[in-house]
């Protein structure tokens, strides 16, 4: 079992424009002690790794619209083909908009409600523990964990609402204090207070709030870090 954890591969797109990859590295390292590999998106072929981190920042430089060109990087269809052969992908603010526009992941993303950049705390729901991101996870645990974007809102059509809701496919809400969900507390103006989805196959997770940036008590608190801590006791226990 310990060879096995050892040998788990994890890799960290960078795009033009990425500004949380070394954050991520980092928060890999320091949750689990193993390593991750910077991965440049203009790279066709890569290696079979176990996990794809795709980070926050500004693919791009954010033009068109957030993820739009990102999603054209060669390296996508390797993210694909891994995520298709059942690998681990995250993709965390920027990366969650890549992932949808990739179509990896339903929905898109759109700008925040009251149209302003939004960088603050807030406090998350898990709706679904049973994913491989969410195991060491309580059903209902409230989190604190970090925004920073401009288009956050999450948005999709009524029937795939339903269809997220009847799988078992939206992973996060936006949610108070006390873990009571109400429209205002999504303050991106997500559709149903969504702050992050799986795909069918429970092995790709977008959300938009930062766990890397709370893996570490110097940080200002640890909830960040069973999301990452998931993913391995869900690879060794496969």
């Amino acid at each position: 079992m310990a060879k096995k954890k050892m040998n788990f591969k994890t890799a960290v797109i960078v795009f033009p424009g990425s500004n949380c990859d070394q954050d991520n590295v980092r928060s890999w390292k320091t949750t689990t002690g193993l390593t991750a590999e910077l991965v440049w998106h203009k790279e066709g072929s890569i290696n079979d790794y176990d996990l794809v981190i795709i980070p926050g920042g500004f693919s791009f430089g954010d033009y068109l619209r957030c993820g739009a060109i990102a999603r054209f990087s060669p390296v996508m269809k390797e993210v694909a083909r891994l995520a298709n052969k059942g690998r681990y992908v995250l993709g965390i603010c920027n990366g969650f908009q890549i992932l949808t526009e990739a179509g990896l992941l339903p929905g898109a993303l759109r700008r925040n409600k009251d149209l302003k950049y939004l960088c603050r705390d807030v406090f998350l729901r898990v709706e679904n523990n049973k994913t491989p991101f969410t195991s060491l996870y309580g059903l209902g645990q409230v989190l604190k964990l970090p925004i920073s974007h401009g288009e956050g809102g999450y948005s999709i059509s009524p029937a795939g609402l339903n269809q997220l809701k009847e799988r078992e496919g939206i992973v996060f809400r936006y949610c108070a204090q006390d873990g009571s969900v109400a429209p205002q507390d999504a303050l991106n103006g997500s559709i149903d207070n969504v702050a992050g989805v799986v795909n069918k196959g429970g092995n790709v997770l977008g959300l938009m709030p930062h766990p890397e940036r709370m893996a570490e008590e110097a940080l200002g608190g640890l909830d960040g870090r069973a999301l990452f801590t998931s993913i391995l006791e869900a690879y060794k226990g496969a």
